[in-house]
């Protein structure tokens, strides 16, 4: 096969009058003349211009949205507008055909609702490039920071016999026939005669089995796919999503929190240097989009403003009991605006009250610290009562504009015997933990870690807001195409 040059390339030269050739997929045919031709390397479009007079009539009526072409020619700065450079057509090849009246993607505006009907064709259209690209840049720079730092990039397992936010909500793993299940005598099913012996389950967290390795390596980090059985049908949930998981010896909960910080800061800014014309197209997008919204639902930041946002401003930290009076004197609260009223200590921050707290109060990202231990897991390290006698752990949950959430963490309970006390009072069975335990038994040291659910870090930087477009094959309840 002829060797092609990229379009992202061709668009970007200073080199001209030279013969060139490209491939990619038709966006447009315009006036039997002007070919719109994208190979995906770039979110902008290379023209292609054909001589019709001297083509074959039978082969211009092939050149249709969606078909598949090579095309060779002289490449020359171009003198319409629009673009800045162009190929005059010397060769013309169809590679692959695509029926005009049958293809999906017209050259027109497609809701988001539509696309993801037809989630694998949706990468053909300039958000979707946009989206994905960014994703992309952002999934190398975790790596990159994380390298850069001497961690060590650890795989642990997505088959798992642990539950390790002990919510329950797990996909299970087996290879019973599900019309014929062994059973035990007193009806439970019996997972000895299962594939692994025992019952097992698709993770819910590689942060476990992170501590463990922390203990050896010091600094490491997971970045993979985990699962939740959760029957949550929202713009904000996944059944399968990746998670970005460090842990990190001989850290504390200051250490942790600087750490994330840190992260997000640098991916953020990597973006904004590697995919500058992805962004600035989705901000475009995004300012479009909310023209038909009222002006009090309307953001007040356009995309790359709020992305600056949070690069230049240090993260505001305070602690949920600072947090929790902040948000029963406000304004939303007293006047019963908010859908989940803050009326004691100990209730369970929802997203509005996240999002009052970063977007009105402080106008800044927000770390939260030492949350009540009732509504956190059984592994974070517990601080001593307080003068009330209310029980917190060190954990921290890092809030941004428009999202909420993005990371949670803590710092690690070290003590043997406090750890058991919170598994059983949990009724986390310790025997069938002993492995994660030995690492409190053999030089047990202060550790700490922390997740970042990567779609909703996509999802911030993209703009967009379903979490079911930033991921390119969306699981969901009822929904597990392809």
């Amino acid at each position: 096969m002829v060797k092609r040059t990229r379009v992202k390339d061709l668009l970007a030269t200073t080199e001209f009058n030279r013969e060139v050739t490209v491939m990619g997929w038709v966006r447009t045919f315009r006036n039997s003349q002007f070919i719109a031709i994208n190979d995906g390397s770039s979110i902008n479009n290379i023209q292609a211009v054909v001589d019709f007079n001297n083509t074959d009539e039978a082969l211009l009526k092939r050149i249709t949205t969606g078909a598949s072409v090579s095309v060779t020619g002289n490449l020359v700065e171009s003198v319409g507008k629009g673009q800045r450079v162009e190929i005059k057509v010397t060769r013309l090849e169809i590679l692959g055909d695509s029926d005009a009246e049958k293809f999906p993607l017209q050259p027109k505006k497609h809701s988001l609702e539509f696309l993801r009907e037809i989630a694998h064709l949706r990468f053909r259209t300039n958000t979707f490039n946009a989206v994905f690209k960014v994703r992309h840049a952002l999934a190398f720079a975790v790596h990159q920071f994380f390298n850069d730092k001497g961690f060590v990039y650890m795989h642990t397992p997505i088959i798992t016999a642990s539950d390790a936010e002990g919510a329950g909500e797990m996909f299970r793993v087996s290879t019973f026939d599900p019309d014929n299940i062994p059973r035990n005598e007193d009806g439970t099913i019996n997972y000895k005669e299962d594939f692994f012996g025992k019952a097992t389950n698709l993770t819910v967290s590689g942060q476990l089995e992170g501590e463990l390795a922390a203990m050896a390596f010091g600094d490491v980090y997971t970045f993979g796919p985990t699962f939740r059985a959760e029957n949550s049908n929202t713009t904000r949930h996944l059944a399968e999503f990746w998670m970005i998981e460090p842990e990190m010896a001989f850290y504390d909960l200051d250490g942790n929190m600087d750490l994330a910080e840190e992260l997000l800061k640098y991916v953020i800014s990597y973006a904004l240097e590697h995919c500058a014309d992805e962004l600035e197209f989705l901000k475009n997008r995004l300012l479009e989009e909310e023209k038909s919204k009222p002006q009090t639902d309307r953001s007040d930041l356009d995309l790359l403003a709020k992305l600056n946002f949070c690069l230049e401003n240090n993260f505001e930290r305070l602690t949920y009991t600072e947090a929790i009076q902040i948000l029963k004197n406000s304004k939303p609260n007293q006047k019963k605006q908010f859908k989940y009223l803050i009326d004691n200590w100990g209730a369970d921050l929802q997203s509005e009250h996240e999002r009052y707290l970063v977007e009105k109060h402080f106008k800044k990202p927000v770390i939260l610290t030492n949350y009540p231990a009732d509504i956190k897991a059984f592994y974070m390290r517990q601080n001593d009562p307080d003068e009330n006698g209310r029980r917190t752990v060190r954990a921290m949950d890092i809030l941004f504009p428009g999202i909420g959430e993005i990371v949670g963490g803590s710092q690690r309970e070290e003590r043997l015997e406090k750890l058991e006390q919170r598994m059983n009072e949990m009724d986390i069975p310790t025997h069938e933990m002993s492995w994660y335990l030995d690492t409190r038994r053999f030089g047990s040291a202060p550790h700490a870690g922390f997740g970042l659910g990567f779609e909703r870090l996509v999802l911030f930087v993209t703009g967009m807001t379903n979490i079911r477009d930033v991921i390119p094959f969306p699981r969901t309840p009822k929904n597990a195409e392809f």
